[in-house]
């Protein structure tokens, strides 16, 4: 067996560091780039106001220069594994507002006819297994396309809770110089109607419990006294984090027992949600996976079982350390395998009721004040955020391969045309390309207005263009989507190079010389392409209805898909103000869709 760095012989992580590295653009090519994507979006004198600053950026011994000297001086430092790992903590940790709703995102998954105890022991089952999995190497590197992907982040799927700071968080998590190899933690975190219960599901010997001494346990919880449920703790973990990180701290000042109750959760295995409520509807479930509370989360958790007393169920994801892509395997690991199938797997045994015992937090006044106002505040932010899903039960990848498209391509191209119809103009779109090919890596800022994009656009909306034009131009669009979408995955990208150049600046900046922020961060070019009026991700996977995430700006619209060979369901999102745009949008896209499939459909011969 091949040997990983760490020296843990792991044969799911024994490829890591024979992984390409993730490549870093030359500064000439990045503001090259930078230039092309935000043109479409910039007027004339906007595009000629950016083209001077990036000159002056890029003029020998420039700003630019400097700070991409100091970028390539740290690639290529001992230790370091991509010239992104200073980038990713401060992208993910640094951020300051709330992560519930705004961070963490979310998978509904495919209903099942178990019953809500039944369903969720069959979920810890398969946890425990793919844990097992993981800690002794059988799960074997993903490829895609040939190539072995990363599998760094399924070391944080257990046992990992991020950790408030007053600048900046942390993340508490095993195979660290802290906590070195995987988690030898037996318990999971269950919350009930406010209460929070310490539940050993692993045995003495780390034998896990069988499928019944689970199910067992779980009804044992939902029948305890939920002690501290009348202001639970997990109501802070909604705070935006500096606040968040100060009221953790008068936590550990307030009483001895709140450290051991901060230990039991942020070495948990996973959180495992159980509502006492079933949701209205399908979109109310996805509401409730994303930003329900009632006290039942903890945020701060990697991974959040949430399962309805009607059982259905999905996983609340913090977004730190874990992508999508992990999070669609390890659900399809747990999804695709019967629970008993996962628990005889495991080697588990019947070892009688596990161990049960409340997690209490003491709380003085002042901080019992804090959840309560916590609480109150997340809830409002909640009802100023709309939501809606949309489902194309006979639309799906298949039909657009047989239009001879790209299925994501089309569906951006859809989105466009949308988003113009219900805005009446074209926005910055954000879509995540993952880049799990190269060593550490995560994903890259995609954006997908190219000049193409926004001539497909307007030959749609000129009404002397006849189908051929149209054709003609939607064509060149997919096609312009689909090269950038490859120059993405290959790390050809301009946004975070030149983003970590700004960030070289804010830490170093005294001491490279570099002590103004260069101009070319307050440009239009800049302001305007990152200011995303669409945020996209997709999440392919049969096992899973809906994904979702909040939106990230005052005006975007989260558009998080799942895009099947038989269907296409989307969730949307955005700030209660832009709730009637975020409809149109959607009703625009039902007609989109079908328009498109009308223009590219093969001409049927006349009778």
């Amino acid at each position: 067996m091949k040997t990983s760095q760490d020296g843990s012989g792991n044969a799911t992580f024994a490829q890591e560091e024979s992984l390409p590295r993730v490549p870093l653009p030359t500064l000439d090519a990045s503001c090259e780039r930078f230039l092309a994507w935000c043109t479409p979006l910039l007027t004339a004198d906007e595009r000629s106001e950016t083209e001077a600053e990036v000159a002056a950026f890029l003029r020998p011994g420039g700003p630019g220069r400097v700070l991409h000297a100091a970028l390539e001086e740290y690639d290529a430092t001992e230790g370091v594994h991509s010239w992104l790992d200073t980038f990713w903590p401060y992208r993910y940790l640094g951020r300051r507002d709330r992560i519930a709703l705004n961070a963490n995102f979310f998978f509904l998954f495919q209903d099942s006819d178990q019953a809500q105890v039944e369903r969720a022991a069959g979920l810890v089952a398969g946890a425990l297994n793919h844990k097992r999995q993981i800690d002794q190497g059988l799960i074997a590197p993903v490829v895609q396309r040939g190539a072995p992907q990363s599998m760094v982040q399924n070391k944080f799927l257990f046992s990992t809770t991020r950790i408030p700071g007053a600048l900046q968080d942390t993340v508490r998590a095993p195979y660290t110089e802290e906590w070195p190899g995987p988690s030898q933690a037996r318990h999971i975190v269950v919350f009930f109607r406010g209460g929070m219960f310490r539940l050993d599901v692993l045995g003495p010997d780390g034998v896990p419990h069988s499928l019944d001494d689970i199910e067992a346990g779980l009804r044992a919880v939902m029948k305890a006294d939920p002690v501290g449920a009348d202001v639970p703790a997990g109501h802070l973990t909604t705070m935006a984090r500096a606040e968040w990180a100060a009221a953790r701290e008068a936590l550990l000042a307030c009483h001895p027992r709140n450290a051991e109750a901060l230990d039991d959760v942020e070495t948990a295995l996973f959180c495992l949600a159980l509502e006492d409520f079933a949701p209205a509807d399908v979109q109310d479930a996805c509401d409730q996976l994303l930003y329900g509370d009632r006290g039942n989360r903890w945020f701060d958790k990697a991974v959040s079982f949430v399962v309805f007393a009607d059982g259905r169920a999905g996983i609340n994801v913090e977004h730190c350390e874990l992508d999508g892509t992990t999070i669609l395997s390890f659900t399809d690991a747990l999804l695709d395998t019967p629970a008993e199938e996962q628990s005889r797997q495991s080697g588990a045994r019947s070892q009688g009721l596990p161990a049960l015992e409340p997690i209490v937090f003491e709380l003085d006044d002042a901080l019992r004040d804090r959840a309560r106002s916590a609480a109150d505040s997340f809830a409002a932010y909640g009802e100023n955020t709309a939501t809606s899903t949309l489902s194309f039960a006979d639309f799906g990848s298949s039909a657009v391969k047989a239009l001879g498209v790209s299925p994501d391509a089309f569906v951006q191209a859809a989105y466009q045309l949308a988003h113009q119809r219900a805005k009446g103009h074209l926005g910055a779109t954000y879509e995540s390309i993952a880049t799990r090919q190269y060593r550490h890596g995560r994903t890259e800022a995609m954006r997908v207005v190219t000049t193409e994009m926004a001539a497909f656009v307007e030959a749609m909306e000129d009404p002397a263009a006849d189908a051929d034009a149209r054709r003609d131009a939607f064509r060149a669009a997919t096609e312009a989507h689909v090269a950038r979408a490859k120059a993405c995955q290959a790390g050809q990208v301009p946004e975070q190079h030149l983003w970590e150049l700004e960030l070289i600046q804010r830490r170093r900046g005294a001491e490279l010389g570099v002590t103004e922020q260069p101009a070319l961060y307050r440009t239009p070019g800049w302001l305007t392409m990152r200011d995303d009026y669409l945020s996209t991700s997709s999440a392919p996977s049969v096992n899973i209805q809906y994904f979702g995430f909040g939106s990230t700006s005052s005006r975007c619209i989260g558009v998080a898909y799942v895009l099947l060979p038989d269907r296409f369901n989307l969730y949307l999102s955005t700030p209660l103000p832009v709730a009637a745009q975020m409809r149109t949008f959607a009703d625009r896209l039902r007609e989109a869709v079908d328009e498109l499939r009308e223009l590219l459909a093969p001409e049927r011969p006349e009778d």
